[in-house]
């Protein structure tokens, strides 16, 4: 880790021992410049047009009243403001939904990452019986009913049409193509020096020294794409459901910071309801246990220091962005 030494003037700006050495630490974060597609599922307008309105399709669950978006709403972060997500049934599942942007950088999905990519992630929740509860071929059997996804797919995948693999493959470019949006962090980390506030660059600074956040949460999305057991009280086993590794029990994987004050409640089972209340946890060090990491240690920051960090977390988020509904077939 970069060290810095800081000098904070009370009421102005931060002033930096080392221009070149902050400048390196926000590169660190600095955006990407294109999307990562894999090579046997190309990025198309086409596909991602398509994609975009079957995770809009209510019609591919049992009951036609689920959609993706059921879980995975843009107005909160492509999460929904809810402990639990609702499934089929409107009963509560077991843990809640995760943010779907920025998963083209992600090496495994869902909180415990027993999905190794988004074609093989999206088959889950779609067939899940306490979820969607739509098996594949029931699906590809209702939308080739409907004319106009017919040919949507005969547009996006010439000489494959409406199959399992290209309905997972068309939600697949969806997902990857969502990308948060510009914030006032991104525009910061570019130079421009009055996008953020003095106590948001102190946050920043107290992020990645002394609160120690970036352990975790690190590069452009915020998250190492790891799995840590963060001392929440659960009988959830998390990623050792997956392993069977006894260090993996009760680990779930980190999550990406990016609009991150759109998104409350928060961890896997939506059991704290404020950024400050987050930070608490931390600052306390979660419930121990073998399993705990070994990087949750008891953290001193000030009130000070909470809401630098607070303010900070805030210039993550890009609330100006507005996603279109689709189009949907009617038939």
């Amino acid at each position: 880790m970069i060290a810095l030494l800081i000098i904070v003037l009370s009421g102005a700006m931060p002033a930096w021992s080392s221009t070149d050495e902050l400048q390196a630490l926000k590169d660190a974060y600095r955006r990407p410049k294109t999307i990562p597609f894999p090579p046997d599922n190309p990025y198309t307008i086409e596909k991602a047009a398509l994609g975009k309105a079957l995770f809009f399709e209510t019609r591919l669950s049992r009951d036609n009243n689920l959609s993706c978006t059921s879980c995975h709403n843009p107005s909160f972060g492509w999460q929904v403001p809810f402990a639990k997500a609702i499934g089929a049934g409107g009963r509560p599942l077991a843990r809640k939904s995760q943010t779907t942007i920025n998963h083209a950088w992600s090496s495994s999905l869902f909180w415990d990452g027993r999905a190794s990519r988004l074609e093989v992630q999206g088959r889950g929740p779609i067939e899940a019986p306490d979820e969607m509860d739509m098996p594949m071929g029931k699906a590809v059997e209702k939308l080739g009913a409907i004319e106009g996804y017919r040919q949507a797919f005969i547009r996006a995948f010439p000489g494959k049409g409406l199959t399992e693999e290209t309905i997972l493959q068309a939600l697949s470019t969806f997902e990857r193509a969502t990308v948060s949006g510009d914030t006032p962090f991104d525009r910061w980390v570019r130079g421009d020096e009055k996008a953020i506030s003095p106590a948001a660059m102190r946050g920043f600074i107290a992020f990645n020294g002394k609160a120690r956040c970036a352990t975790c949460h690190s590069g452009w999305n915020f998250t190492d794409n790891k799995f840590h057991d963060i001392g929440i009280e659960t009988k959830d086993q998390g990623r050792f459901g997956v392993t069977g590794k006894n260090s993996d029990r009760h680990a779930m994987r980190t999550q990406g910071l990016r609009e991150i004050t759109a998104r409350a409640p928060y961890m896997h089972d939506g059991s704290i309801p404020t950024l400050q209340a987050v930070i608490d946890h931390y600052v306390l060090g979660g419930v121990e246990r073998p399993s705990r990491s070994p990087q949750m240690e008891p953290l001193k920051l000030s009130q000070e220091d909470i809401d630098d960090l607070i303010a900070f977390l805030h210039t993550l988020g890009s609330p100006n962005i507005m996603v279109p509904l689709p189009n949907l077939p009617v038939r």
